[in-house]
């Protein structure tokens, strides 16, 4: 089995809006590939930074959704689904970046590690912040590398389930 986890962080309410993308590959119930990615997104207005810390100072000089989608499409090859927590939010994030740019978005399942640590892991609330705490996964809440380990290692965790 092959899985990639993914998340975003968004300059501001426009879901094309990523400033930051964390990718987790995994395999064999093994991680075996993370990055970590700054983008500049189609707007200088940034409205989350007091939650992400990322400015358009850190990110203007950055390469776009588009100059980075080469890096990004490598993480889908091969996978059987995508996993986010919170999944709505990160496969419309991805889809509208895409969108934006005039790129195929990926043809994959999504699911979801809200839902899941709810259903499969019982825990309540089922915010990452919790979820983590509860599963003693390490977390840097809002750095999308840190959110997307967090995300893979909770899907593992529901897979030994």
């Amino acid at each position: 089995m092959k899985f990639l986890a993914i998340d975003f962080e968004t300059a501001n309410r426009y879901p094309n809006s990523a400033c930051s993308v964390g990718l987790v590959s995994v395999e064999n119930e093994h991680i075996v590939k993370k990055k970590t990615i700054l983008i500049k997104p189609p707007y200088e207005h940034f409205e989350f930074t007091s939650i992400h810390g990322i400015s358009w100072q850190d990110v203007k000089n950055k390469k776009t959704f588009k100059e980075t989608w080469g890096t990004i499409a490598n993480f889908f090859d091969g996978i059987d689904f995508v996993v986010a927590h919170n999944a709505g939010f990160d496969r419309r994030v991805l889809e509208s970046c895409c969108s934006t740019y005039g790129i195929s978005k990926p043809d994959v399942e999504y699911r979801c590690t809200v839902r899941l640590s709810r259903s499969v892991l019982k825990i309540r609330p089922a915010n990452l912040a919790n979820v983590c705490r509860q599963l003693f996964i390490p977390l840097n809440h809002h750095d999308a590398g840190s959110d997307a380990e967090a995300c893979a290692k909770i899907m593992l965790e529901v897979l030994k389930r």
